[in-house]
């Protein structure tokens, strides 16, 4: 059979200041129940937090549906979603797709943005051709269809929920969080479980607003609810380790991953990383301990996967750092764009996003289907084949 492999495929377009986002996501099975409503509850999470810019104010995120959706059922064709700029009527002339006179010119790259290898990679002089996509604002259509991916899972009573576990120099308690606790997140300013840890928090950002400065921080997303099985180690690019690693490190200023204890299992003897086997009648095999994070050889276990991940400091400063004019060759302090102070709390929402995106494709690579009733029928079928095994 010739072809490529199909399976949950999804791309996304457009620039910060452009008329809006646009997003395309495929492998959507048929006869699933998808509202705006849903899609916005996510837009909407995305938004918020302690540390967010001005911009944030200007945007009140929703969703247009252009495909893929009628009468509130998908119908297993391409589900296309638009999210308008609505700060687009301040650029239309900067940002025109037509030829216009230039202006809003950027020749001032910022450390630790994509401005200058952006420049030096597509022959751009005007760096506002490289920022204007390479914006975190291009999350906000990954988080419209990763919350496609959201219902999808739900539906097969898979949850994906995050948090924050450190913000700049504070870090929350290092221990295991149970899914319930998950909804004192929601209701943080700064998406964190601990409550003493959120003051903290909240009083770094406003000591780093005060310097002009900004913060980075770790997030942590876990799925809970997922069979045994996804994913595999056959192949190197079947891991789920290594779609789940190359998915978290695509968002915007993300640096570093883990699964599981992570890099903390490096200076531990086996007998404290390994987590043991035991087994039931009715139950299965299953684990007391979750060290692994869910993972084994690139394959779920059956327990919650957890993944962390790092997040640098934004690199638009109020108080910018040196550089060098790409056209006059001077020395100059940075270009300074409208910023967050820190973007760690909205952050989850994206992790969570591309955890999901991951775990939609793993789940159809394994089951297969085109509808949802013929997926779930498969899923619990193979839970049931689990148990007994």
């Amino acid at each position: 059979m010739g072809g490529i492999a199909l399976g949950w495929r999804w791309l996304t377009a457009g620039e910060s200041h452009g008329p809006g986002l646009v997003g395309i996501v495929e492998g959507v099975p048929a006869r699933m129940a998808l509202a705006r409503e849903d899609i916005d509850r996510d837009l909407e999470r995305r938004q918020k937090g302690y540390g967010r810019g001005k911009r944030m104010a200007i945007e009140q995120d929703r969703v247009e549906v252009y495909g893929g959706i009628r009468h509130g059922y998908t119908l297993g064709s391409p589900v296309a979603f638009l999210v308008r700029n609505r700060d687009f009527s301040h650029w239309t002339e900067a940002m025109s797709p037509d030829p216009a006179p230039t202006h809003r010119i950027v020749t001032r790259p910022r450390p630790g943005h994509a401005d200058l290898v952006g420049g030096l990679k597509y022959g751009h002089r005007d760096l506002r051709n490289v920022l204007e996509r390479a914006s975190a604002r291009e999350t906000t259509m990954r988080v419209a269809l990763g919350a496609v991916a959201r219902t999808f899972l739900a539906a097969l009573d898979i949850r994906v929920v995050g948090h924050v576990i450190s913000l700049g120099d504070v870090r929350a308690p290092d221990r295991i969080y149970m899914e319930e606790e998950f909804t004192r997140a929601e209701d943080s300013p700064v998406r964190v479980i601990d409550p003493a840890s959120e003051a903290a928090m909240m009083a770094a950002i406003d000591r780093a607003r005060a310097a002009g400065d900004t913060l980075g921080g770790q997030v942590e997303v876990c799925a809970f609810g997922l069979p045994a099985g996804l994913g595999s180690y056959v192949q190197w690019d079947r891991r789920l380790e290594a779609d789940l690693a190359s998915a978290m490190l695509s968002i915007q200023a993300f640096k570093g991953v883990e699964v599981g204890a992570g890099f903390r299992q490096s200076a531990e003897p086996g007998s404290a990383v390994h987590d043991e086997i035991f087994w039931t009648e009715g139950r299965g095999f299953y684990r007391e301990s979750n060290r692994a994070g869910g993972l084994e050889g690139g394959v779920t276990t059956g327990m919650p996967l957890v993944v962390r991940a790092a997040m640098k400091p934004l690199s638009t400063l109020m108080k910018p750092l040196r550089s060098v004019d790409v056209e006059s060759k001077d020395a100059y302090l940075a270009q300074v764009e409208r910023s967050d102070v820190t973007a760690v709390p909205p952050a989850v929402v994206v992790a969570e996003a591309m955890m999901m995106h991951v775990l939609a494709a793993a789940t159809l690579e394994k089951f297969g289907g085109d509808s949802l009733e013929e997926i779930r029928e498969r899923v619990e079928h193979w839970r049931e084949t689990t148990r007994r095994f």
